[in-house]
């Protein structure tokens, strides 16, 4: 079954993998967190999606960034420094030999004495889990791109949930995510409050409009790397690019759609609700694609 923009070929090396679990390195199988964790629990706590390349992990320092001050917003202590974090993603990696892989590195705020949301019933340090994985988007998903569903399911106000937050809870995106699949779609499109295009239940969207690269004004979607990445990219090279309000007419009317996320990176998006937009990546995208793949060669030289 396809997995959207996540999709990618399975590699039986994966299920030798080591997992980092607080600290001590755990064989896949045995790799578990209490029943009483936070995140099993309720969901409380903050993520990040790393990519490895060349044994360095790609935007280290705003994906550092954007964890840690995740962790300070919902009142979480990580309990080791920064610095220390990133040692434990390195020696995840050395100690499954990994040169290029996906990481994802998981903080809850720890395990809880009894079922209850207060965070006065924490009775550990946080839980810190890396699972490292050989893992690559599928060439045919950057080429030839994927379908999005336009979804009921909004983007929420930041008084009833923060979008910034990259917080486990993401009910909100799977949500979304399920009514798309069951459309036969790979992916959602997101509406704000408003009714204005806002992201993707997975991923950050952009439209190309009469050489113009337009995204949302980002005010009710995470505050994505790649997404920003992009917009520098644009911005470097001359390229016309705007975050604002626009709405699902403009979409259908664009020359070309794309998405943007760290797993698989600028990938076409081909059709909105039935709309064919173009017949795989477009020259807008795939301009984009070579300047992101040069910009991550910059980033880990």
């Amino acid at each position: 079954m396809a997995k959207g923009t996540h999709d990618y070929v399975e590699d039986p090396r994966n299920q030798e993998i080591l997992i980092n679990v607080n600290g001590d390195m755990t064989p896949r199988a045995e790799a578990t967190v209490s029943v009483f964790d936070s995140g099993f629990m309720l969901g409380d706590g903050v993520w990040e999606g790393l990519r490895v390349h060349k044994s360095k992990i790609a935007f280290l320092e705003p994906h550092m960034d954007r964890l840690f001050e995740g962790a300070k917003a919902i009142a979480m202590d990580i309990g080791i420094s920064r610095a220390a974090l990133v040692a434990r993603l390195y020696e995840t990696i050395a100690a499954n030999g990994m040169t290029g892989c996906h990481i994802r590195l998981m903080v809850t705020r720890g395990i809880r004495s009894t079922p209850y949301q207060d965070p006065r019933v924490i009775i550990s340090p946080a839980t810190i889990v890396i699972i490292p994985e050989y893992k690559e988007a599928l060439p045919s998903t950057v080429e030839n791109g994927i379908r999005l569903f336009t979804v009921h399911v909004r983007r929420g106000d930041p008084a009833v949930q923060d979008q910034k937050l990259n917080s486990h809870s993401k009910l909100n995106c799977i949500t979304a995510c399920i009514q798309a699949t069951q459309a036969g779609a790979d992916e959602a499109l997101m509406l704000d409050p408003q009714g204005f295009v806002a992201t993707c239940n997975s991923t950050h969207f952009f439209i190309v409009r009469k050489g113009e690269v337009w995204t949302s004004s980002g005010d009710y979607c995470l505050g994505g790397i790649t997404r920003s990445n992009v917009i520098q990219l644009c911005r470097e090279n001359d390229i016309p690019v705007f975050e604002k309000n626009f709405s699902l007419t403009d979409v259908y009317g664009a020359q070309e759609a794309f998405v943007t996320g760290t797993f698989a990176g600028v990938v076409p998006a081909t059709e909105v609700d039935g709309r064919v937009l173009t017949a795989g990546r477009g020259p807008m995208v795939e301009r984009l694609q070579g300047l992101y793949k040069d910009m991550i060669e910059r980033d880990v030289a």
